[in-house]
């Protein structure tokens, strides 16, 4: 089988690259590797696929040194040719999205990044789909879309026309953009609403990882509302098992071609309870300021995940403390701490 991985140097994108890897699929991944957070990461990610640095820098398509069914090419979404010519010289069986402008709060300093990216680079994406039809399309949407609501576990069918956040209009975007690709061109779409995503090897500008920094450098870290957020953490592993049973899928039983699916632990977690566990595995106490709510956080993410359940036998069950060992584990390997 042929993937195209789009954000193959992210967090989520290198873990999935790494799986189809090993499924002996034929994987191509792209990424434009930009500076949103230190670039260090993204490099090293793509060394454990065997890509060196001059290789990720390159505008060709390279091949891996440790894998031959793997090869990456540096190329930003928002070029529209570069993105169809991947498409038609590759001819994907199957597409995963996972390449957008991340994070919440850089969307209130930066709106225009959201919008080249994750509007005019996901059509783009759309559109090489339509030329090259793939049998299944599959992209990262977010919790993100269900806004500030109290209305919980959030359910994929519940009104979310209320984002709080300009990437949670984008991702929402998405969806609506891929239904209409799905009704005129009759290509098979899942959108996955990822649920706060943590784990080894992940994004410098998330809480857990910016809190590690703090914490073990001796600073205060900032605990938003007062501690009282919550939030649906879900581990990177459950997160890979959910993408690879959603894209594999036989798409041909479905009677919708365009799906949407939430992928969380269906367990929010305070926001405090979290750190005493960071705290606890890496055996420091953090030195903690209370800050008010900050715009464009919501106050809780809580999944409903029957849908999973019942299309896939499947939902994530990794537990919060398991999940941060393994994170820390890395952390200190990674740091040299």
């Amino acid at each position: 089988m042929k993937v195209i991985v789009t954000g193959a140097a992210g967090f989520i994108g290198f873990h999935l690259c790494k799986q189809l890897i090993a499924n002996n699929c034929t994987v191509l991944g792209f990424d434009n590797i930009n500076d949103y957070y230190d670039t260090n990461l993204k490099y090293g990610r793509l060394n454990e696929l065997g890509i060196n640095k001059r290789q990720a820098n390159s505008e060709q398509i390279e091949k891996s040194t440790s894998y031959s069914n793997f090869e990456f090419v540096k190329l930003d979404l928002e070029d529209a040719d570069g993105v169809n010519t991947l498409f038609n010289d590759f001819k994907p069986d199957y597409v995963v999205n996972l390449a957008a402008q991340a994070g919440v709060r850089y969307s209130i300093e930066n709106p225009r990044a959201y919008v080249n990216s994750n509007i005019t680079g996901f059509f783009n994406v759309l559109e090489a789909c339509k030329n090259n039809p793939p049998k299944h399309l599959v992209y990262a949407s977010s919790s993100s879309i269900y806004g500030d609501t109290k209305q919980v576990p959030f359910k994929t069918e519940a009104k979310n026309d209320a984002p709080v956040s300009l990437y949670a209009a984008t991702k929402k975007s998405n969806e609506l953009m891929a239904h209409v690709y799905s009704h005129l061109h009759q290509i098979p779409t899942t959108g996955l609403r990822f649920f706060t995503v943590y784990g080894p090897w992940g994004r410098p500008d998330m809480a857990y990882f910016k809190f590690s920094d703090l914490i073990v450098n001796g600073k205060a870290i900032q605990v938003y509302n007062n501690g009282e957020l919550e939030r649906d953490f879900t581990y990177i592993d459950d997160i890979i098992e959910g993408i690879s049973n959603v894209t594999f899928a036989n798409v041909n039983k479905r009677t919708d071609l365009f799906k949407v699916y939430n992928i969380g632990n269906n367990k929010p977690i305070k926001l405090l309870k979290f750190i005493e566990t960071l705290e606890s595995e890496l055996g420091i106490t953090a030195i903690k300021e209370f800050v008010p709510h900050q715009a464009g956080d919501v106050h809780i993410t809580w999944a409903d995940v029957k849908d999973l359940i019942r299309d896939f036998n499947y939902k994530p069950s990794t537990q919060l403390n398991k999940g941060i060992q393994q994170f820390v584990n890395w952390y200190r390997i990674f740091y040299n701490l």
